[in-house]
């Protein structure tokens, strides 16, 4: 009997222990777009959803059902989250389970066709924007504080969390440029004046997420969007071309974003963004596609229409290539798992070349 006591004190222990150990690796927040949307579409009244097959053919935690990614396996935050010994996927916050102990290991607000702009995306109907992506937050904030008191709250999310924001491309491709929707705005406002826009919204977010006590931030560029199957095929380019306006539109955009890293590095106390460069790092990918390889950096695996199968979103009337891991894209628009893997490898072990001023690791383990 005194034994089998040793043993249950022994075993609480252990679980009292398994807690704070948990609670020591902090939470993963993600905020930005379909490229790590975990499912809170699958929640809204929209035209922008993931949660049909084939999406998720290759995600083992469903068992290959769709979740509402974007893709066919994990997504990049996915991947960052395992990788840094987070226990558990960040779980989209529209989900009925989003509660309790359940959001501390992290809470993904990412959506399907929002941008930085609360008009971006409105042809989808539906969509959480940056600005409702904070308020939600906000919410979080509170369930956290009662959760583990103020204290300890404010520490496990300024010193222990990291908040990962990836938006912009649908500024750009669902706003900007969208055709005849936006063909007023284009008018009235030029590629400077629209940047300009998109970089003080942006600040001014990340100032928000700042003041609810975010500390380690990594923010992603716009990547090559002109690259991507959709833009090819309805501009009707070949294999090897990308269309110039929207990658010209987003390299003037990162040039004004790495700009913003560094000021709020100067202007906010205590914190630390880090600039994650997807723009050259994807563009590597689809460049010396074979060097990684894949067979294919301009062909969607899962799509319908045109050279390249990038008009028709994928779905179960969709094509589908032979082999997932040998194409750079799963769809139209985003990368298939196998890209993100190598995309996350360098966002979490990379030199400066594609995250600066360090990569994740560094900054998870970065004392503030």
């Amino acid at each position: 009997m005194a034994s089998y006591a040793v043993a249950v004190i022994c075993l609480f222990q252990f679980m009292i222990t398994l807690g704070k150990a948990d609670q020591q690796k902090g939470g993963s927040f993600i905020f930005g777009d379909s490229l790590v949307d975990a499912g809170n579409n699958n929640y809204l009244p929209t035209l922008s959803r993931a949660n049909i097959r084939p999406n998720g053919i290759d995600f083992e935690a469903s068992g290959g059902n769709p979740t509402g990614r974007y893709t066919n396996g994990r997504t990049i935050g996915d991947i960052v989250g395992e990788e840094l010994g987070i226990p558990n996927y960040a779980i989209p916050f529209l989900a009925p389970n989003a509660t309790g102990k359940n959001i501390l290991d992290g809470v993904n607000y990412a959506s399907g066709g929002g941008g930085i702009m609360n008009a971006t995306g409105r042809i989808f109907i539906n969509r959480l924007s940056m600005d409702i992506q904070i308020d939600y937050f906000n919410i979080t904030r509170k369930q956290i504080d009662k959760l583990l008191g103020p204290s300890k709250a404010r520490e496990y999310i300024s010193k222990r969390s990291i908040f990962s924001v990836t938006v912009g491309s649908n500024d750009f491709l669902n706003n900007y440029l969208l055709p005849v929707i936006s063909i007023g705005a284009r008018i009235t406002q030029s590629p400077d004046g629209f940047i300009d826009d998109l970089i003080t919204h942006l600040r001014d977010q990340l100032t928000r997420l700042y003041k609810l006590d975010g500390r380690k931030f990594v923010v992603g560029n716009v990547g090559p969007i002109g690259c991507i199957p959709y833009q090819k095929t309805i501009n009707q380019l070949s294999e090897n071309q990308c269309v110039e306006m929207p990658n010209k539109l987003a390299v003037q955009f990162n040039r004004r974003l790495k700009d913003l890293i560094t000021e709020l590095n100067d202007n906010l106390p205590g914190s630390k963004f880090i600039h994650a460069n997807v723009y050259d790092l994807v563009m590597e990918v689809i460049t010396n596609y074979d060097k990684y390889g894949f067979t294919s950096a301009s062909k969607a695996c899962c799509g319908n229409g045109g050279q390249f199968q990038g008009i028709i979103p994928c779905g179960p009337t969709s094509t589908m290539c032979a082999d997932r891991s040998k194409h750079v894209f799963w769809d139209p628009y985003h990368p298939s798992e196998a890209a993100n893997l190598i995309i996350a490898k360098q966002l979490l072990d990379g030199d400066t070349k594609y995250i600066s001023p360090m990569n994740l690791r560094q900054l998870r383990d970065l004392q503030l």
